[in-house]
């Protein structure tokens, strides 16, 4: 366990981050499953907004480090060419 003032206040901000970097992960998830879902079911106006979020929570997640950018890059491209074939 931290003695010292600042170690403990470094383990409180590592409990902070991780709580949100585990909710952007959960929410990237939910919404790339959500676009899956709306590809089976071939709905065209939806599956382009779920495109954004998908795209923007990929966006949120490189920004802060959780993942990396050639996933994200790689991602995006297999999601775009699936709404393609649509």
């Amino acid at each position: 366990m931290a003695n010292h003032k600042s170690a403990k206040k470094r383990t409180r901000q590592a409990l902070k981050r991780k709580l949100i970097n585990s909710q952007i992960l959960s929410q990237l998830k939910t919404n790339i499953n959500k676009f899956t879902e709306l590809i089976k079911a071939k709905n065209k106006e939806e599956i382009d907004k779920s495109f954004n979020l998908v795209n923007s929570s990929l966006a949120k997640a490189t920004k802060k480090g959780l993942i990396k950018k050639q996933y994200m890059s790689r991602k995006l491209s297999s999601l775009s060419k699936k709404t393609k074939n649509i």
